[in-house]
Formats: C-alpha cells, sequence, structure tokens
C-alpha cells in the first residue's frame, strides 16, 4: 500500500525495528511488501491492540523463522515491529531447533508476556517464549509437554477469575488448564474433541473470548466447502464445553484465485468487537495479509455474518484519494494482488472477464473522471467501471491501447458518468490473454 511510508528504527535491541505509518483504516492492515496470517488480537492494559500472527515470505511454503508484531491505539494508525521472535539466525531464541515459525498467540501475567509459538516438528511442536514487553524480543524457547496430542495453532484464554486455559489441535480441539507458571499445561485437566470437523466444521485455528458470561470459539470453519475459508465460531457456558455450532463470521472466499485456508480472531476495542482474519494474494496459498472487520451481537448472543470490505474498520474510502490496487476486497477470475517492488503492490495477471471490487468508495457529491496508474500489455483491453453490482450503474466504458515490447507505467484519465455517495466499486476487464495490463492505484476526480 503505497499510502505508507516505512521508517526503520532500532529500538532497545539490535534485532527490533520499528516500522510506523498512516494506513487510514484500511484492508489489509499490513504494509505492502508484508505478508502477516493467522492474526491473534489482544488488548493488553495500556489500551493498545496487539496482533501477533505468522509471517509468510514465500509462495513455495508457509510462513517463516520470524514473527511481527502489529499495535494500533486507534484502529487508524497500525505500527509494525519487526523481529519480536525468532527460531532461526541472529536472536534465535529457539535453541533446541530451527523449524519454520506457524501460528502463534501471547498472554500477559504478572508484568510478563509469554509468547506460544508452534513449529512443524512431531517431537516439539508448540513452546513458549517470554518477554517483558508486548512486542518482545521474545526469548528463552522452551518446548511445551502437550499429552501427545502434538499438534499446531497454540491459543491462550485467561478468565475472569485469573484461570489460563491453553487450547491447540486441527480437525479436533484440545484443551487444558495451565499451571500458574504459565510454561507448563495442567495435563490432568486436558480434554480432547472439544471441538470436532463433524459437528462444528472445526479445521484448525482456534481461539477463545469472553462476552456476557458466553464462550466463544473463532476457528477455521469448513462449512462451505473442502477448503476452511470461513472464519466460523461455537458457543457455551463453560470453557470446556459443550459448544453448540453458531455459524460463519466472514468468509475470505474470492480474495484470490489461489487461497486456501482462514484463521483469525475476534476482540473488543473501545466498546466495540471486531474480527481479524487474513486473505492470501500472490495466486497461492500463502503471502496472507491480516484484514480486519466490525462485527456486532444479536441479543441471543449470535453473531451476524459480515462481508470483506477494502475500508476494514473505518468509513468507505474517500473517491478522491489514492485508492491503492492492494485494497480490493474481491477477485473474480485470474486477477491477482503481487508484489510490484519491496513496498508496493499492484493488481496483475488480468485476464477477459475478470473483476476487482472495492467496498466502499465515498463519491461524495459526485465525480467527473477517473484517473488510473496503468500498465498495458500488448493486448490492451477494456476497463468497464460500475458501481453497486456489474449490472447497475456504469460509470465508464474505457479502452486501454496495446503497448509493443515491454510494459511501461502510464497515468491516464477517462471521464466518468456521475456518481454520488458511497457504493461497491467495480471493475470489469475484457479483452484477450491473461496479462492485459497492470492497475497500480486509481482515484476519482
Amino acid at each position: 500500500m503505497k499510502t505508507l511510508r516505512l521508517v526503520s528504527l532500532k529500538i532497545l535491541f539490535p534485532i527490533f525495528v520499528l516500522i510506523g505509518g498512516l494506513l487510514y483504516s484500511q484492508n489489509p492492515i499490513v504494509p505492502a511488501g508484508i505478508y502477516i496470517a493467522d492474526p491473534s488480537a489482544h488488548v493488553w492494559p495500556d489500551g493498545k491492540m496487539y496482533i501477533y500472527g505468522s509471517l509468510d515470505e514465500s509462495p513455495q511454503y508457509y510462513c517463516s523463522w520470524k514473527h511481527h508484531v502489529l499495535v494500533t491505539e486507534d484502529l487508524r494508525s497500525w505500527r509494525l515491529l519487526q523481529d519480536a521472535f525468532s527460531s532461526k539466525g541472529e536472536g534465535d531464541a529457539v535453541p533446541y531447533n530451527d523449524d519454520l515459525l506457524f501460528a502463534p498467540d501471547c498472554a500477559v501475567k504478572n508484568d510478563t508476556f509469554y509468547l506460544y509459538y508452534c513449529q512443524p516438528s512431531r517431537k516439539a511442536p508448540e513452546g513458549v517464549a517470554t518477554s517483558l514487553s508486548p512486542t518482545g524480543p521474545f526469548t528463552d524457547g522452551q518446548p511445551l509437554n502437550l499429552g501427545g496430542f502434538n499438534q499446531i495453532d497454540p491459543s491462550l484464554f485467561v478468565d475472569d477469575d485469573g484461570q489460563a486455559y491453553y487450547l491447540w489441535g486441527q480437525f479436533t480441539m484440545k484443551m487444558a488448564k495451565m499451571k500458574p507458571g504459565m510454561r507448563e499445561l495442567d495435563l490432568s485437566t486436558l480434554k480432547d474433541s472439544i471441538l470436532t470437523e463433524g459437528k462444528h466444521f472445526f479445521h484448525e485455528g482456534a481461539f477463545l473470548a469472553k462476552r456476557n458470561g458466553i464462550y466463544y470459539l473463532i476457528y477455521a470453519d469448513i462449512s462451505r466447502s473442502e477448503m476452511p475459508t470461513c472464519i466460523g465460531y461455537a458457543t457455551s457456558t463453560s470453557p470446556f464445553g459443550p459448544y453448540t455450532y453458531g455459524g460463519v463470521i466472514v468468509d475470505n472466499d474470492h480474495c484470490d484465485p489461489g487461497n486456501w485456508n482462514n484463521h483469525g480472531s475476534i476482540v473488543k476495542f473501545r466498546d466495540k468487537w471486531y474480527v481479524l482474519y487474513h486473505r492470501s494474494t500472490h495466486g497461492c496459498n500463502t503471502m496472507r495479509k491480516a484484514c480486519i472487520e466490525p462485527i456486532r451481537f444479536n441479543s441471543d448472543g449470535s453473531i451476524p455474518e459480515v462481508e470483506m470490505t477494502s475500508q476494514g474498520a473505518g468509513d468507505p474510502l474517500p473517491a478522491t484519494s489514492r485508492i491503492d490496487a492492494e485494497r480490493a476486497c474481491l477477485l473474480y477470475g485470474n486477477v491477482r494482488i503481487r508484489a510490484c517492488g519491496p513496498d508496493n503492490e499492484e493488481l496483475a495477471e488480468i485476464g477477459n472477464a475478470d473483476k476487482a471490487v472495492f467496498k466502499y468508495v465515498d463519491f461524495k457529491d459526485g465525480v467527473k473522471s477517473l484517473t488510473l496508474r496503468i500498465a498495458p500489455g500488448g493486448n490492451g483491453g477494456r476497463i468497464v467501471v460500475a458501481i453497486d453490482q456489474p449490472w447497475h450503474k456504469r460509470l465508464a466504458n474505457i479502452t486501454i491501447p496495446g503497448t509493443r515490447g515491454a510494459k511501461e507505467w502510464q497515468t491516464l484519465t477517462f471521464d466518468v458518468e456521475r456518481a454520488a455517495g458511497a457504493h461497491a466499486l467495480w471493475l470489469q476487464f475484457f479483452g484477450k490473454g491473461n496479462d492485459m495490463f497492470t492497475i497500480d492505484w486509481l482515484t476519482f476526480n
């Protein structure tokens, strides 16, 4: 996302880097060129929201050997704090292996922050490290005894009475109480199959929250296909259940042609609740980016499903501001979001009949023209600009001439029909091939 200016600053420790910038509440909440998935959200005693997640770095494999942390005070300005934890190389805090780091979680007790991490290791898949800061660096990683249930995706919930619960697993969810030191499970309390694939559509990625005496288990949900693209939930009046399936909170289907999974959390921040989840990019299962949407609760405690948006926790995107291509929240066809430099992303590999959707864009009292930053391919093509739905009001039917030789970026302006108010913006692409053009950003005038 090009609106973010990246600044590096070393603080306290050589491996601890701060990247700061203003994201204007837009999705994704991660800067361009950074891919944080599996977001676990917490509001710590300082009132800030902290996001702990996996760090994707390659289309060929999940995750990496590092964890970063996202921090916000207002859901408008997000800071990325790098190298909070490492399992290999500089700052290695896992002395017993050099395996990748999958989805983490974090908890705090007596001013100490505990990072629970997991790895693709059959002998020691999960562990715990500590820090006096919520953003690390976390050190002294030690393996956890999971009572023989050696799977991934740890999460930690601390109840109102101070009792901590550890949950993890794939296909069936496990839970146990934590001992007071927060480094050991009380295996005498371990219970399997609290959630199951057959009864709750549970795949993996459990997260526990509590509201008004109701416990909410949030997890990757396979209820709509063989792929766990949904964030689903189940409820109970006890941490150990039994749990009743509640439905889907958000579905990331159509965020990318290669999308496969989802993983997230819910959190209360300043009297409002939000769901955190991720979206894939690059036409692959990985390179995922954390996103946020506001949610609400019905009087019976159920959670209505929300849609993926470009605006995230903020207002609709101003039409007259620069709208970066990676803000698209729905993609149909071959088109995907792809990196085009260390701090920039684009809509790429656009084919005939592909669509990109931005929800929502505020045209206020009206606009007269559209400016595109675009790199046409050899064949060029057409872009139909519409609002609300592809068959609703068309604002423009734009022809983009092809180019000979290599693509070159151009800034082009076109007249559009007048539109006012907030709407979903649809871009529909028509032409030959699967690389008609590449789009960097757009703005209305």
